[in-house]
Formats: structure tokens, C-alpha cells, sequence
């Protein structure tokens, strides 16, 4: 009898094997295909004219100045002999011409923002990544760090994660081993000018048992880990972007020690909110037990983003205003509802806002970049709060 239960086991597992082993051949697949299709296109966004005098702060006069006399080179012309548009690393350097980079001073602190959740699927690495597109867009320097073993953030600026990168190119070798003095190693230039990237694959989820196994024999400080390799390389930067995964273990401990500034995604429905709710629970006990080894990280603010709302619903309007009352100041006035248009570019494993056109209507993509661009136009200007320098320049533009 017991043999005969044994087998019914091992028939199981066998079968989990298979069934795992043919979801993993049909995601290479898909991934590979995408990959494969878009080859050629993984490339900066363009801007025409106007709307590049807008991202640069001077008037499109002053650009084609700037062209006349030298100062900036003209861009290329289509078939038509119309301008073909400006790149982000040509904004860039019209910047650089007019002065108007938006970076902080050496003095000011480098932001370091979490998008942070424990409980998975509410939009937090559609939130990571559009962010630090959108700061690159503006022209900061920025670094998004991918904790996750997932690698959603990875996957969506054209990697096949257990393909093309190994353990070796992504956080777990820093945190492995303590005689690596900087995370440089690991970084990655993009297809967006100024927005780096240290990228993530399925093996990063084994350091979560070695860290929490030399946590138990004493090693607390590898909490502190994290922080140590980003302020190796902070100086390159304005602002880091972490993704962390969607738990409580090693990983998200060292990314809240690491982080400086908090965004916690949350879907406005009964069980997002639940879980929202756990979390700051467990946020606020993990915060006093980090101070009792002086460990607990200073956080310059804390923010909630309402994901994927559908206000057609009424149950999500509810809960959306309950959220208001409840975060008062600290909730992002913008909603980032549900939009076909990051369903169906996340489904080319591409963003919002490298896409040249609309892949669903004009009027669709035009609210989606509203949704964007309101909720990481907030955070931008809580992260320029940050910095000293930039208080002047806030007053003047009615911020501050």
C-alpha cells in the first residue's frame, strides 16, 4: 500500500515537472518571438518640435536659434524634408545648450523611491518603469533597479531575463559577496538617454534563502547591503527607481532599508485594500524592529497611487474615495486607471511611452499619458522637494 501511494507521489511531481517545463517552453516562445519581431525597434522615443520646447523649457524659436547659429545640430529630414523628430538624447543636449537640466545639485540627496507593495498584481512594476521613463523624458538621470525574480521590469526594456542574462548581471552577485565594492558592474545603459538599468532573472529569488540564512546565523548587517551598492553609484544620479518583489523576505527589508521615499501602488477593491492595510501593519512593526538596530530607513515621504481603476464600477469609486479620506495628503490625486493601452504595450513587452503612436485610438492613449504623466508629475515634484537646490526654482513655478 505504501508503495503503491509513493508512486501516486512521484506521479504528481512528475507531472508539475512537465506541466512547469511546457509553460516555460511556450514563455520562451512568445518572449522570444516578441523579442525577435521588434529587434530593429528598440529605440528612444521621438518628439516633434513643440512638444520638445516644452520637455527643454525654451520656445521652439529659440531651438531653431540654436540651429541656425551652430549651438545645436539640425535633426535629419524625412522624404518629405519635414524634420523627422527630436530624440530624448537630442533634448538632452538642447539642455545642456540652454541650460536647463533639471538635476540636482551635488549637495542634495539622491532620491531613492520604492514602489513597494507585499501582495503582487497591483501594477507596481508598470509603475516602476513608467516612472523612471518619465523622469528620463525630463531629462534626470536615473537608475531603475530591478529586485524582483520575476523581472517584469527587466522583460519590459527587451530582455528574455533567463536568456540573456545570467546570475552574474544582476543584484545577487553584490549581495553574495561581500568583497564587491560597487554595484557598477551591473549596470546597464538602455534605449532611453539617462535611464540606466541593473536588471533582474529568475535566480535572484535564491538569494532570498542565503540572505535570510545568514540573517539567522547573526549576519543582520546584509540588511544594510542594498543601501551600501546604491550609494557606491549614486553620484551618477538623481534618482534611483527600485522594484522590489511582491513579499515580505530579505530582498524587501534591504530595499526599505535602501529606499529614501515610498510609493505604494493600490488597486481600489476590497481585497487590494485589505492587503494595503496588512501591509502598513507589517510596514510599521518592520520599521520599529529595523530601529532597534538602527537600521530603520528615513523616509522624505510616503505616497499611495490608486492602479488600475475602473470607475464604471461602483464599488471602486467607494473604496477610491474612502482612500482619499483615509491617506488625506499622502494619496496621488491622479488616478491610474485601467487602460488597453498598457495592456496592449506591456503585451509587445514595451511602455506607454516609447510607443510613436496610439495602439488602440488616439483618444485612449491621450487619457492613458494624462493617467501617466498626473501621477509621475506628483512624484517628480515630491522627489524635487527633496533637494535644497531646487526650492528657489519650485517658488517660482508656484510649488513651493
Amino acid at each position: 500500500m505504501a508503495s503503491s501511494i509513493d508512486e501516486v507521489r512521484l506521479s504528481e511531481r512528475l507531472d508539475v515537472a512537465a506541466l512547469a517545463d511546457r509553460s516555460s517552453a511556450v514563455l520562451e516562445k512568445l518572449r522570444t518571438s516578441a523579442r525577435s519581431a521588434r529587434s530593429e525597434e528598440r529605440r528612444e522615443p521621438t518628439f516633434p518640435i513643440g512638444k520638445a520646447a516644452e520637455l527643454v523649457g525654451r520656445t521652439t524659436a529659440a531651438i531653431r536659434e540654436a540651429e541656425s547659429d551652430g549651438r545645436l545640430a539640425s535633426p535629419p529630414r524625412g522624404d518629405n524634408n519635414r524634420r523627422v523628430g527630436y530624440t530624448l538624447a537630442q533634448l538632452n543636449d538642447m539642455r545642456g545648450t540652454f541650460g536647463t537640466r533639471p538635476w540636482r545639485a551635488a549637495s542634495d540627496p539622491c532620491a531613492v523611491v520604492a514602489v513597494q507593495n507585499f501582495k503582487g498584481g497591483v501594477g507596481k512594476s508598470t509603475v516602476s518603469v513608467h516612472l523612471a521613463q518619465y523622469l528620463a523624458i525630463r531629462g534626470y538621470r536615473v537608475l531603475l533597479v530591478d529586485c524582483d525574480s520575476q523581472a517584469s521590469a527587466t522583460t519590459l526594456f527587451g530582455y528574455v531575463p533567463d536568456l540573456d542574462l545570467t546570475e552574474e548581471e544582476t543584484l545577487y552577485p553584490y549581495l553574495r559577496e561581500g568583497e564587491r565594492r560597487s554595484l557598477d558592474y551591473a549596470i546597464r545603459k538602455t534605449h532611453f538617454d539617462g535611464l540606466d538599468l541593473i536588471p533582474a532573472n529568475l535566480r535572484l529569488f535564491q538569494s532570498e534563502y542565503e540572505l535570510a540564512a545568514r540573517m539567522a546565523r547573526g549576519q543582520g548587517a546584509l540588511l544594510g547591503r542594498l543601501a551600501e551598492g546604491i550609494a557606491s553609484v549614486e553620484e551618477l544620479y538623481d534618482v534611483v527607481v527600485i522594484d522590489p518583489p511582491p513579499a515580505l523576505g530579505a530582498i524587501s527589508l534591504s530595499v526599505l532599508r535602501a529606499a529614501n521615499a515610498l510609493v505604494v501602488p493600490v488597486p481600489p477593491t476590497v481585497m487590494d485594500f485589505s492587503s494595503t492595510a496588512a501591509f502598513l501593519a507589517m510596514l510599521d512593526e518592520t520599521i520599529r524592529s529595523l530601529a532597534d538596530h538602527e537600521l530603520a530607513p528615513e523616509l522624505s515621504f510616503v505616497r499611495f497611487v490608486a492602479t488600475k481603476v475602473d470607475e464604471n464600477k461602483s464599488m471602486q469609486r467607494g473604496l477610491l474615495d474612502l482612500m482619499r479620506q483615509i491617506y488625506g495628503n499622502a494619496m496621488i490625486r491622479t488616478p491610474l486607471k485601467d487602460s488597453a493601452e498598457i495592456d496592449n504595450a506591456t503585451a509587445r513587452l514595451m511602455t506607454v511611452y516609447e510607443l510613436d503612436g496610439p495602439m488602440t485610438s488616439k483618444q485612449v492613449r491621450d487619457r492613458c499619458l494624462t493617467y501617466l504623466d498626473g501621477v509621475c508629475g506628483e512624484i517628480e515634484l515630491d522627489i524635487r522637494q527633496t533637494w535644497p537646490s531646487h526650492l528657489g526654482r519650485l517658488r517660482k513655478e508656484g510649488h513651493a
